[in-house]
């Protein structure tokens, strides 16, 4: 991450916004505020953090990448 007042201090959020856009929010409309939150939070809690490949994670998934790697406790 950047420092402060740095170009890179938001282009995470920037584009994990531009993704969850693509992905979920210009798919469907939402008939009330309660059903678009529960539509983010199933995005955000059960496709993103667990089934979405990431590529920092060598293009798996969180759960596989966890499974795979051994952690090393000094």
């Amino acid at each position: 991450m950047g420092s402060v007042e740095d170009c890179y201090d938001n282009s995470m959020i920037e584009s994990f916004w531009s993704r969850m856009q693509v992905e979920l929010l210009d798919r469907m409309k939402w008939k009330t505020r309660v059903a678009l939150a529960n539509a983010m939070f199933d995005y955000l809690e059960i496709w993103h953090d667990r089934r979405r490949r990431h590529s920092q994670l060598g293009r798996l998934t969180p759960i596989a990448f966890e499974r795979v790697s051994t952690i090393t406790v000094a």
